[in-house]
């Protein structure tokens, strides 16, 4: 597939300035812009049931109607878990890439709006967890020192390939949610809302990098980045269903985990949240056959 034509840097500077103006006109302060002290509303879902993974399955025709909007709650808050691991790895990304950039560039401001936009996002996930009453889904030090040397390796085109894949596959999915409707706790539609607003800007700013530098690539480099990606496809899909999630509200959680990772109208969740993501990586030739099997594999394609 040819590769698309790379913006200049002065377009690049354009795009930035735009995104800047954007951000003045349309951001939040979640913690005033939104109201912490509201009742959660009764009996509503954290999730669009459709999207819970163990949705349609025999163990969740057997769940009584308690435990399925407390599965939703979990699996709500191991969602916005893996986002603040994700905000905090690329936080770390970007701020480690200034170094080698302008300080007056307007690349520069905006990624410095973006940083400030991601650590907001990190105290909304953490606010919205503490709300709805649940132990977040936290990694170890192991998993910590994972997510610290992930920082290190995402530079330059990696950086942002490894952002659309944390940021478009979330955003996919969080439409997904605010598509549920009115059985959704106002809450998680109001969190989901501030952050698909958001991190619309912060996609089109890693989509026209990837567009500015793919022309630029060694062979080399570009089967690297056209292939790495596909290691996303194993951490969501494990992390998506890990056994915690069902313990915690009294499952047998290898059962349930198992019922999880072959339930179909599950894989039509995943599909459709990397359905965006992957026509555009197509479209600019960055995936790769490696990344194409495992996306397959783990239910993404």
């Amino acid at each position: 597939m040819t590769a698309p034509p790379t913006t200049t840097q002065g377009g690049r500077d354009e795009f930035a300035l735009r995104l800047l103006k954007g951000s003045a006109k349309k951001s939040y302060e979640p913690i005033v812009d939104i109201d912490w002290d509201a009742p959660l509303a009764e009996d509503r879902y954290f999730l669009p049931p459709q999207m819970v993974s163990l949705y349609g399955t025999p163990m969740w025709e057997q769940m009584d109607d308690g435990q399925r909007v407390d599965l939703s709650r979990q699996e709500f808050a191991n969602y916005i878990s893996m986002g603040i691991w994700f905000e905090n790895m690329l936080n770390q990304s970007l701020l480690r890439a200034m170094m080698h950039s302008s300080p007056t560039s307007p690349g520069t401001f905006y990624e410095l709006t973006e940083l400030g936009d991601e650590a907001r996002h990190m105290l909304m996930f953490g606010k919205a967890i503490e709300r709805v009453g649940v132990e977040p889904f936290w990694p170890g030090k192991r998993g910590a020192r994972r997510v610290n040397t992930m920082a290190m390796i995402f530079r330059g085109p990696m950086l942002w390939v490894g952002a659309l894949v944390g940021e478009e596959i979330f955003d996919a999915l969080q439409r997904q949610i605010l598509d549920g409707g009115d059985d959704l706790q106002p809450l998680v539609q109001r969190v989901m809302r501030i952050h698909v607003t958001e991190e619309a800007r912060h996609i089109q700013f890693a989509r026209d990098g990837i567009r500015r530098d793919v022309g630029e690539l060694s062979p080399q480099t570009r089967w690297a980045v056209a292939n790495l990606h596909g290691l996303g496809a194993s951490l969501y899909f494990k992390h998506f269903t890990r056994s915690a999630l069902y313990d915690r509200i009294g499952l047998d959680g290898r059962e349930a985990q198992r019922q999880a990772r072959a339930n179909p109208q599950f894989h039509a969740s995943l599909r459709a949240g990397f359905a965006p993501l992957a026509a555009f990586l197509d479209e600019v030739g960055l995936m790769g056959p490696i990344a194409r099997r495992m996306w397959t594999k783990y239910k993404f394609l």
